[in-house]
Parts: C-alpha cells; structure tokens; sequence
C-alpha cells in the first residue's frame, strides 16, 4: 500500500512555481498576483483563506485579501467583483465560498472574468473543461489529476467509481477521468444520494473518488483489493480528547480501508494540499495569459 501524500507533493509543486517566480524576477517582469474575497467570519473559510495567502508568499506572489462584512449587500459584492476584473495588476481571484444567504452563489460565479477565474468555476471555463480545452481546471479534481500523475497511477482502461456530484469536486472528476490522455481512458460511473446497491458498485472499481463529506462513510467492505481510494471528504468532527476539541476525518474508514488498497490520501495531508498547490498553478497560468494578451 502507498500513501498518496498530497503534502509532500504539493511542496515539490510550490518549489517548481518558487523557481519559475525567480525567473520572471531575474527577466524583469511582474510576479503573479492572487487576490481572495472574503465574506463575513466563518471559521473554516477564515483557515482556508489564510493559508493561501500564506503559500502566495512562499512562493513569492503579491496576494491581496479582501474582506467583507457579513452584512454585504449581492450588489456591493458583484461591484467589488467588477472592481477586481478591470484592475490589470490582480491576474486571477477566488470568492471564498459558502457566502451569506442574501448573496446568490451562481450570479456572483457568473460575474467573475473568466480568464481570472483561478478557481475554475465560471460556466465558460467548466465547458471548455467538458470539451478537453485549455482552460483552468477547478483546484481540487486538478490536485487529484497531479497526485496520479506524479505517483504514476495507471487510470487507463481502469473503472472508476466517483461519489459525490458537486460542480466543485465530483462532477468535473468524472468528466476528467474519462478524458482522453493521462491521467484518464477510464470507464466513470458517477454515484450520489439516490444510486442504489452502492456497495455493489464501488465494491467493482479500480479507482474510488469520494466527494461526500460524510465520515467514514466508505468501509473495507465497499472496496475490492488493490483499489486505488482517493478521499476527498473533510469534516470536522467532535473530540475532547484533541486540543481543538475536534479531529478532521475523511470520507474513508482509512484503518480498514487502507489494508486493502494499492494506493490511498490521508485525511489531512492527502487531497487538501494539493488544492491549495494548484490555486497556485492556476494563478501562474493566468499570469501568463495576461501577459500574452498585452503583448498582442
């Protein structure tokens, strides 16, 4: 059994794009720079948001934050969002989800710029996905794509069983894994809430991706021998015995689980880094279409 290990991954990731940073510095040109929008105060999002920032400065990008207040009108938002597509220093931008109830998720999405949209979740940038086009791929199913590749994880000819269809992790992975080219050439079937007989189905597959966000969901006896598992799912649940007074679990029973696999993510340090790491990737990508369209 191999750890797929997203942490040890993702630093090799963020060195290659350090390297890259340092090469436009020595040319002269201008660093990538990531700006995320942050509405109100929640915890995770707090965490997530902060980490990013962190990794921009490791790498040696500008990252901005902007934050807003939970009481922010959709209005006020989409005329920050505006603001953010005509300024021509900021090269992609992430709006952190969830946002508050009075903002509608899909039209703040649809008015992100698409060749800014770094997170990968516009409709123009999903379809090109879906077409096999270049584009950005959404941050974590991107992340998943690098870790089989990097790990050399055989996907052609394979069945993989995807569970979850999020337009964030779940449907993008079933498209992508059936593409043509590596990481790909597998046979997907997408499971969710309604599929029946899922033991069934998971219990035949090569590859299982799992997007539920219900812990411990996938048990050893879901799983045939050698399967690859690829746990998604992240969800903190209560423990006193921790110093937080939670631990984070995955969708996995990774005890049971991990004795049958080939290949297996921890929670954390499996996916989660990776996600991250290519938010990053994105970020340079967008860089340099920038810079191609002002050299045009």
């Amino acid at each position: 059994m191999t750890i797929l290990d997203g942490k040890k991954i993702s630093n090799q990731i963020k060195d290659e794009i350090t390297a890259e940073v340092d090469k436009m510095r020595e040319r002269g040109e201008k660093v990538p720079h990531l700006a995320a929008v942050l509405v109100g105060n929640d915890g995770a999002s707090l965490t997530y948001v902060g980490s990013k920032v962190k990794s921009c400065e490791r790498v040696g990008f500008e990252s901005t934050l902007v934050k807003l207040p939970n009481t922010t009108s959709e209005l006020e938002l989409l005329n920050k969002i505006e603001e953010l597509n005509n300024d021509e220093d900021i090269d992609g931008f992430i709006v952190q989800l969830p946002l508050p109830d009075q903002i509608d998720e899909q039209k703040v999405l649809m008015a992100v710029d698409p060749d800014k949209d770094v997170d990968g979740f516009h409709p123009m940038n999903f379809g090109k996905m879906a077409l096999d086009m270049s584009t950005f791929i959404p941050a974590t199913p991107f992340g998943i794509l690098e870790l089989l590749e990097r790990y050399g994880v055989e996907t052609k000819g394979k069945h993989t069983v995807v569970i979850g269809r999020s337009h964030i992790v779940g449907r993008p992975m079933s498209i992508l894994m059936g593409r043509k080219g590596f990481p790909g050439n597998s046979t997907v079937t997408l499971t969710h809430s309604h599929t029946k007989n899922i033991t069934q189905i998971t219990s035949q597959a090569d590859i299982i991706i799992t997007a539920l966000g219900s812990p411990n969901f996938l048990k050893a006896e879901m799983v045939k021998d050698d399967a690859v598992i690829i746990d998604v799912g992240i969800t903190r649940v209560p423990d006193e015995d921790r110093p937080k007074g939670y631990r984070i679990t995955g969708d996995v029973d990774f005890e049971n689980v991990s004795k049958k696999a080939s290949f297996i993510t921890p929670v954390p340090g499996g996916v989660g880094p990776m996600t991250i790491a290519m938010l990053l990737k994105n970020t340079l990508l967008a860089r340099e279409r920038h810079r191609n369209k002002t050299e045009l």
